[in-house]
């Protein structure tokens, strides 16, 4: 197992990078970087001081030597300057990280908590009343935009009902708060967001575990733990759950490495303050930094998944964990 780590953190070093240069490369072929902008809003500018200034930035230089520069400047932990917003990336980055970490990991905790008894449930009785509802309303969810899905909730819960605001991350001013006020305003605000996304994952998880459950319960060890006299909830959690938990692992393994990248189309219909909605206004607007650092986290993010999703085999499957070594 630990061989099997070590080479899988290998692979995943060696992954980020390929991606990041094939990234870096496709960013500094897009259009409009900061030497033409400063060339088009200086008609006086001379030829001489285009080559200087090249020459200053570094674009005189070839793809792979910005590259390496770039990632020289990663390593001592100089994630660069955003052209856009005027400060540090790390400094600009840490907050909307959080902002989608809290986001991402209230819809993933509420979808679970849904999916999962659902699921089980409604694979005891396939066909049955509660099955078909859960059916119906998985699909929707599956099927429905997140854009669109989103501008109903807004419609419905911020401009009828006048319940929740309509977009946002938190009041103005709401810092000067005290603690339980500012927990309560951030509530309010993540409300919509969080109902959204969840909507949209609980019926992908709630497919899984129903699929997964019917075919266990059909097996014949789960017919002889019922001919031994084993309560029905010791047969369905004990021995049909824990049997389910491998399809289960790879989806919500997924599913994590989108809480350091964010939900771009949720973030930017709620006009909520994360990093997906900084990715979005950063490639719009060619800041290149704050781009190429928010595209290393989330390929990051989905690599290590994959190993933990990797590593939980073995915990939920032995045979899985003596494959691997």
């Amino acid at each position: 197992m630990r061989v099997f780590i070590f080479r899988r953190i290998a692979h995943t070093l060696a992954l980020i990078v390929v991606l990041s240069y094939v990234c870096f490369s496709l960013v500094s072929l897009m259009p409009g970087d900061p030497l033409e902008l400063m060339i088009a809003s200086n008609p006086k500018i001379t030829s001489e001081d285009v080559l200087r200034l090249k020459e200053i930035y570094g674009l005189d230089q070839p793809a792979y030597k910005r590259y390496l520069n770039w990632a020289r400047t990663i390593l001592q932990g100089d994630l660069g300057y955003s052209r856009t917003y005027k400060v540090p990336v790390s400094e600009l980055m840490a907050p909307r990280l959080i902002n989608t970490f809290i986001l991402s990991l209230l819809s993933l905790s509420f979808s679970l908590l849904i999916a999962i008894p659902l699921g089980i449930f409604s694979a005891v009785k396939p066909g049955g009343k509660l099955d078909t509802m859960a059916n119906l309303f998985s699909f929707a969810g599956i099927s429905v935009p997140s854009f669109w899905l989103g501008l109903i909730l807004i419609i419905i819960f911020a401009v009828m009902l006048q319940w929740l605001p309509a977009g946002g991350t938190q009041t103005l001013g709401s810092v000067e708060w005290g603690c339980w006020r500012q927990i309560g305003d951030r509530l309010t605000y993540l409300a919509l967001p969080v109902l959204s996304l969840s909507l949209q994952q609980t019926g992908k998880f709630f497919r899984f575990i129903r699929s997964g459950m019917i075919e266990v319960l059909s097996q014949d060890y789960i017919r002889t733990a019922k001919a031994k006299g084993l309560l029905p909830w010791t047969i369905l959690w004990k021995h049909a759950f824990r049997n389910t938990l491998i399809p289960l692992i790879t989806v919500v393994a997924l599913s994590l490495s989108g809480i350091f990248s964010g939900a771009v189309l949720t973030e930017m219909v709620f006009a909520y303050q994360g990093i997906g909605k900084l990715v979005y206004d950063s490639i719009m607007a060619n800041d290149t930094n704050v781009a190429m650092v928010s595209f290393i986290i989330s390929v990051s993010m989905v690599l290590l998944m994959n190993l933990l999703a990797d590593i939980l085999y073995g915990y939920a499957d032995p045979r899985v964990s003596r494959e691997l070594g």
